[in-house]
């Protein structure tokens, strides 16, 4: 789409955010590969031995949304539809950085893998941020064409995003509580790599401040997709998690109850979509 958009800015993607996007994938699709098919071996396979099992398949399955969402970012013709993405990612990357560093003597200093990995994690929180930066100058404002969210699905959505950041915020900063109370069995470590999964929470919040369906969409769509290979994960690793904990049972009936909202929406406002450009 060409031409300026309301609030006299073109809305278009800049090249930059375009090959940052291609550049991000294939490490991305890599790690899930890594993390998901063989959670198990993270010990010989990736930067640090992660586990139990139910930890790596979860940044696996984050991984390989990312690589979706970046996929998308790199073929997207508005800048809006993904800038949400873009911000949360970077958060996330700064606080992977950032426990890299505070536990530097848990990871596999003479595998290749942790290198890339400090490499990406040392760098990406400044690209990504960069080119957020740079492109946010031309997203384009609300017009009286774009499909709107309700205000309940916005604070639906914006409240999860909300509760998502605090689980992270707890996570990251409380590790010892977090292995106290969390399903399966955590490190300080892998507890602050969930917390900045958590993060990405950010991306939901962005809704309360932008109502457009196509602000929403591509977000949902990654969500719906990580959450139900996180639960499928859940399933391969079922034996890991601690029942007795309140945790668990919470987990669970918020993904499923997350997930099958987020689903039912994009189907509903996929419909809104499509009848508003038929008539």
């Amino acid at each position: 789409m060409g031409g300026e958009r309301p609030g006299g800015r073109d809305d278009v993607v800049l090249p930059a955010s375009r090959a940052l996007s291609a550049f991000i994938i294939p490490f991305l699709v890599v790690a899930f590969v890594v993390l998901y098919g063989f959670p198990g071996d993270t010990d010989e396979l990736f930067a640090w031995p992660v586990g139990p099992p139910m930890t790596p398949m979860t940044l696996g399955a984050v991984y390989l949304g990312g690589a979706y969402f970046f996929l998308r970012a790199f073929r997207a013709r508005e800048w809006h539809t993904v800038q949400s993405g873009f911000l949360s990612v970077a958060t996330f990357a700064t606080l992977m950085g950032v426990a890299t560093i505070l536990h530097w003597d848990k990871f596999t200093h003479d595998h290749v893998a942790f290198w890339l990995w400090a490499g990406l994690y040392f760098t990406t929180p400044f690209l990504v941020f960069g080119v957020w930066l740079a492109n946010r100058r031309r997203t384009s404002l609300p017009g009286p064409g774009d499909l709107l969210l309700s205000p309940a699905a916005r604070w639906a959505i914006g409240g999860l995003g909300l509760l998502a950041v605090a689980a992270g915020a707890f996570l990251f900063l409380a590790p010892a509580r977090a292995i106290d109370t969390w399903p399966w069995a955590l490190t300080p470590l892998t507890s602050r790599v969930l917390g900045a999964i958590f993060m990405l929470g950010l991306a939901g919040i962005g809704v309360l401040i932008d109502p457009r369906w196509s602000t929403t969409r591509l977000m949902l769509q990654v969500q719906c997709f990580m959450m139900s290979l996180i639960l499928l994960a859940a399933i391969r690793a079922r034996h890991e998690f601690d029942g007795s904990r309140p945790m668990s049972w919470l987990l669970l009936v918020g993904f499923v109850g997350t997930l099958v909202s987020a689903a039912t929406l994009s189907v509903t406002m996929d419909r809104r979509a499509a009848a508003g450009r038929g008539s």
